[in-house]
């Protein structure tokens, strides 16, 4: 087995020289690969590199599948093949494994997620692809879900029940993807014959139903494996943009099903207590992070009625401090101003013998206020909610034991 290919680096060539490039598996000189966005460097810190999708990487072992399965009987093994990227641009993909069986072929890729925490970083995303007895005409291109491969059963997801998690854009790479190794630029002429028929591409993930347990997938609706994503082709390290897309994801699911009432929260522990306490169905439930404000803009434009908020102290304090971002990045809790807050809400915190010595932690100042106080920050936080959203909303304190403690009205 081949070592796992990394994503290149950044090339500086112009979208006008990849243009004017030919493709490697048509024989010509490769294309360069559009140019990965990098963290900006820090003195003394490495950039962070970008990867690529489950949907490009999919899009690239079909093409390998198809190439194989044309030319896999001529005795040649396509070792890496070139993909279009949806925001233009090529990128090129070292092909894992190649076999030819009978009248089908299977090619996979490892996917590189770069410096992104993706759970399916490493992955192997397999394509199969056999040609059908239809012909004439334009080549008709099937896809299908295979092994790993998750299958929508809820509504509200851009793949419609009963299909398999394919999105549409990474589908739509597939079949750019197949078509070109399709085309006669890219075929020879022994090959020609074959033009014109229909073929089938299998996307399997040999270890996707392990991997899925790590997702949300099930809360989506989404079972037996995971799904196949990606706009871009390209995955950015540490996005935001693909947090804000799961929140999104999760409240349309929530909307499909009729639910009314979103509960946003800021961590695992804060669901599981709220998940506790009540009744509210577990799809109505979305991990919120840090993106307080986009969370709250969204329940409000996709429909939902009423907010239920949760979170543990320090997140809560935070959010009824007016901080739409509570991600350390947006800025660490300032400890004095805090509890110069908390005193302007009527929060009866004790007067320090050391006046210029601030609180340590945001759990020091918790362990001062007395309990009958905590319901003034519930409220505080769920009137800000209110406004960003124009809902109702009810705030929920989580101890630091997992434990609803405190909430408004």
């Amino acid at each position: 087995m081949s070592k796992r290919p990394k994503a290149p680096k950044a090339s500086q060539a112009s979208q006008a020289s990849q243009a004017s490039q030919a493709s490697p598996v048509a024989g010509g000189t490769a294309r360069h690969e559009p140019e990965l966005s990098e963290a900006p460097n820090h003195r003394g810190v490495k950039p962070l590199r970008s990867g690529y999708t489950t949907g490009a990487c999919a899009a690239a072992a079909a093409k390998g599948a198809v190439l194989m399965l044309l030319r896999g009987c001529f005795h040649e093994t396509p070792g890496r093949v070139s993909i279009p990227l949806p925001g233009g641009g090529r990128a090129d993909f070292k092909l894992e494994k190649c076999a030819l069986r009978g009248i089908s072929a299977t090619a996979s890729v490892i996917k590189d997620a770069g410096d992104d925490p993706d759970v399916t970083n490493g992955a192997e995303i397999t394509a199969g692809a056999r040609f059908l007895s239809e012909a004439g005409g334009q080549a008709k291109i099937i896809i299908k879900g295979g092994e790993g491969v998750g299958v929508v059963t809820r509504p509200g997801l851009p793949v419609p029940p009963g299909r398999p998690a394919i999105n549409p854009v990474p589908e739509m790479m597939i079949r750019t993807a197949v078509g070109e190794a399709l085309s006669p630029q890219e075929t020879s002429p022994q090959e020609t014959s074959l033009q014109g028929r229909a073929v089938e591409i299998t996307i399997s993930v040999p270890e996707g139903r392990r991997l899925a347990r790590r997702t949300l997938n099930a809360r989506l609706g989404i079972v037996g494996g995971i799904s196949i994503l990606g706009t871009t082709g390209i995955v950015k390290p540490l996005s935001g943009e693909a947090w804000k897309a799961s929140i999104t994801a999760s409240m349309n699911v929530a909307r499909a099903m009729g639910i009314r009432t979103v509960v946003l929260s800021a961590g695992r522990t804060s669901e599981r207590a709220h998940m506790r306490k009540s009744d509210i169905p577990e799809a109505a439930h979305v991990l919120m992070g840090d993106y307080v404000g986009f969370c709250f803009g969204e329940a409000a434009r996709l429909g939902f009625v009423e907010i239920h908020l949760c979170a543990q102290w320090a997140k809560l304090v935070k959010i009824a401090m007016g901080t739409p971002d509570t991600h350390v990045r947006a800025g660490a809790i300032d400890l004095r101003r805090a509890a110069d807050f908390l005193r302007q809400l009527g929060v009866r915190l004790p007067n320090r013998s050391d006046k210029n010595r601030p609180y340590n932690t945001a759990r020091e100042i918790f362990d001062h206020v007395p309990p009958g106080d905590r319901k003034k920050v519930c409220a505080t936080a769920a009137a800000y909610a209110g406004r960003l959203s124009g809902l109702p909303v009810k705030a929920f304190l989580v101890s630091y034991e997992g434990d609803i403690i405190e909430q408004n009205g």
